[in-house]
């Protein structure tokens, strides 16, 4: 076969997910109203095979986002309900003596599952936040000296309760760091207001739906996402963007660079392109950097996101 017949082959391939991936967003949408970008910038980040961390006040839908995702991904799902009391064993699971064998036992904790909800990550102490640290950067955990792999895909969502709420402990930004993207969903509009309280309970809706994607077709999709072209001259956009970053606040750390270069393919192969335009860093640049930039004293009342915004307008389209 001719590498032009293989080239033709990708992006057939990549159409048909596209439209796949368009039933599965408007079927999110349905549940979850009027948060298109947001819902589309979560998918994106699910398919570079990164983490996400959603920020905003309880009762914003949240939860029901992650379980309608979820759902239509077709991929097991455990919720894990962060307090102040919880211990790493409870995340992880724990070694116990079986007396017939003679010998130690080590039990799953709920950390092993594909899709893993840490509903208010800030509300446990670090000790216990830590515990994810291995299992969002490798995939794998470690108890008793013996490494554990998890399922695959994984993911893990975390929600967050703003910082001034009683009660939590900010994440570090070595666990920040790990998370691909961070978003808020805020209120609705008050006609979308109107639809949520007019329409049917949620948790019954959600618990109605079918999946769209199954695991495989996740994986085989996450595999695709990874084979989307990048120019050199996208590539130089990027590290324009990143030197920017590195002037203005503590700055995206290489590892940060590589996550927004998967978000920005993920981005692309959503759109139903094999190859990534500067458009797509745009799209996703202030959900990556967001979480991950400091500003200097002499930045004022500017937060990260405003941050975020400035730097991709101060540097130009190649």
């Amino acid at each position: 076969m001719s590498i032009e017949g293989l080239k033709k082959i990708d992006r057939e391939y990549v159409s048909l997910s596209a439209k796949k991936i368009e039933t599965l967003l408007d079927q999110i949408n349905d549940v979850i109203v009027d948060k298109k970008q947001t819902i589309k910038l979560c998918v994106t980040c699910l398919f570079a095979g990164g983490h996400f961390l959603l920020e905003d006040r309880p009762g914003m839908g949240k939860t029901s986002l992650v379980k309608t995702i979820s759902r239509l991904m077709g991929l097991s799902e455990q919720r894990i309900q962060f307090t102040n009391d919880l211990l790493p064993a409870d995340i992880l699971g724990t070694s116990t003596f079986n007396k017939n064998s003679q010998s130690f036992q080590f039990h799953k904790g709920p950390l092993f599952s594909n899709f893993i909800l840490a509903d208010e990550l800030n509300r446990a102490t670090p000790k216990t936040q830590s515990a994810c640290l291995q299992a969002m950067e490798e995939h794998r955990v470690t108890m008793d000296g013996q490494l554990y792999d998890l399922p695959q895909p994984f993911f893990l969502i975390a929600t967050q309760n703003p910082q001034e709420n009683i009660g939590t402990f900010p994440l570090p930004e070595s666990q920040l760091d790990r998370f691909l993207m961070k978003l808020e969903l805020g209120f609705p509009s008050r006609e979308a207001e109107k639809k949520i309280l007019k329409g049917r309970d949620r948790n019954e809706w959600i618990q109605e739906l079918t999946s769209i994607l199954t695991p495989e077709e996740v994986l085989e999709i996450m595999d695709s996402v990874t084979n989307v072209t990048v120019a050199d001259s996208a590539l130089d956009y990027l590290q324009d963007i990143v030197e920017k970053s590195r002037t203005l606040s503590w700055g995206l750390s290489p590892r940060a660079a590589r996550d927004f270069n998967k978000a920005a393919k993920a981005y692309a192969f959503i759109e139903g392109r094999t190859f990534v335009i500067p458009e797509d860093y745009q799209a996703v640049g202030v959900a990556v950097m967001n979480h991950r930039l400091r500003s200097h004293e002499d930045f004022g009342e500017k937060n990260s996101s405003q941050l975020a915004q400035e730097i991709i307008q101060a540097v130009p389209i190649p």
